[in-house]
């Protein structure tokens, strides 16, 4: 009750702020509603032979603020993530609001700049860093970034540094499923019809030792991302190298590619061919007393849901220092007016060996199944659509050893969400 309660002065606190800005300042002051109700039968795993569906609405409140000064910016968002039922009708607390994003940017140059506080990190295809938008309560981090951007070029180099509180001695940091530290470099250039984008990140994660002692694992990663647009031809490829040591003391070394390309047949009718290799760990390896290395490549902090299938199988809190992933596609793309819609088919493969769960002298094929996506969206008014999706997974036996579940069980999912983004307010 009492988080909400700061929740809601925050807002009026706000409110206040955007009608009493300076005249010259620019502001604007918009919100989000998104209730969305979920089907689910075999989203992100196999469902068992016994399991019965879930049915459920989530919903996503958000109020944001952007003020712009001559020298500075400034965002705000405050959020509330909730499961429609999770609170009792006679509410005594309430803690599922927070502050998605806190932001300052000083411009020290038109060029140069600052931009401090809890802030979404989205770059590219946002297959590296991304914001998560799909999930209610989406992706933000405490970081510092500096930003020099002008017509030719623009470059980031980024830092984060995380403490669970305000010691007295000591820096360990024991939050499960976070980073304690990052550094990064991401540069992007556009050269006509062509662009690229450089991204360096290292990554450090806190590790528990036998000796009940903490210590910081730094990985790497680096790679480039490269796109050509001409007429009606897009053509994208990426490539990224891990190394340097994973969450779990391990020697690491693994790799990404992708490619991609985009026929724009009409203006409103498009196909997109794509294929993503995400190297993985054999299961042979894992199982060896002297296995020390990892090669399955971690998209750290993606906009996951929006790769490799929107059931959630691969790299969605799943499927890390796993066999990795050969995803081939193929997406039917159709917008016109107030409608569009996606069908999307993947055909899904391990990139490391499986071994046969009755024989572990024997490996399982490598094909995992196939999944297919369907996405349509209509905008009933200005700031407002609505959107809807069915997927169905037709997994094989290979899938099932490494999921669990049962492959004969019909796995699908399906979602329908009202998407409320009006501007409230805007100078």
């Amino acid at each position: 009750m009492k988080k909400n309660a700061q929740f809601l002065r925050l807002a009026i606190f706000l409110l206040v702020l955007t009608f009493s800005a300076e005249a010259n300042a620019q502001f604007k002051f918009s919100a989000q509603l998104r209730p969305r109700a979920e089907y689910r039968h075999g989203y992100k795993t196999l469902p068992a032979t016994d399991a019965k569906p879930a049915f459920f609405i989530s919903q996503r409140t958000r109020l944001n603020f952007d003020y712009g000064a001559k020298k500075f910016k400034l965002g705000i968002s405050l959020q509330d993530v909730r499961t429609w039922g999770d609170v009792p009708q006679l509410n005594a607390y309430d803690n599922r609001s927070s502050l998605h994003q806190a932001w300052g940017q000083y411009f020290f140059t038109e060029s140069f700049s600052l931009k401090a506080g809890r802030q979404e990190i989205v770059y590219d295809d946002a297959r590296m860093f991304g914001n998560v938008d799909w999930a209610q309560q989406g992706r933000s981090h405490d970081a510092a970034i500096l930003r020099f951007s002008n017509d030719a070029i623009r470059i980031d180099a980024g830092f984060a540094w995380n403490q669970e509180k305000q010691n007295l001695y000591g820096t360990d940091y024991m939050l499960k499923g976070n980073y304690k530290t990052f550094q990064y470099l991401w540069l992007h250039k556009k050269i006509n019809d062509f662009s690229f984008s450089v991204l360096f990140l290292n990554n450090g994660m806190e590790y528990f030792k036998k000796d009940s002692t903490y210590q910081t694992l730094f990985s790497q990663t680096i790679g480039t991302r490269l796109s050509y647009a001409v007429k009606k031809i897009a053509v994208n490829g990426a490539f990224y190298y891990q190394g340097g040591t994973d969450h779990k003391d391990l020697s690491l070394s693994a790799f990404y590619f992708a490619a991609d390309v985009k026929f724009n047949f009409t203006d409103a009718f498009a196909m997109l061919l794509g294929f993503e290799y995400l190297s993985g760990t054999s299961e042979k390896d894992m199982k060896d007393s002297t296995f020390n290395k990892n090669n399955s490549f971690t998209p750290f902090y993606g906009t996951n849901h929006k790769f490799n299938g929107h059931m959630d199988y691969f790299y969605v809190g799943n499927h890390n220092s796993n066999v990795g992933l050969r995803d081939l596609y193929l997406s039917f793309i159709y917008k016109k007016k107030k409608f569009s819609g996606v069908l999307t088919v993947h055909n899904f493969c391990s990139a490391a060996t499986i071994i046969d769960r009755d024989d572990p002298t024997k490996d399982m094929p490598n094909r995992l199944g196939l999944e297919a996506d369907i996405g349509l969206a209509y905008q009933l008014a200005d700031g407002l659509a609505v959107k809807a999706g069915y997927s169905q997974m037709f997994a094989t036996a290979s899938m099932e050893a490494l999921k669990g579940g049962d492959k004969g069980k019909v796995a699908n999912w399906a979602w329908v969400m009202l998407a409320f983004n009006p501007t409230l307010f805007s100078k």
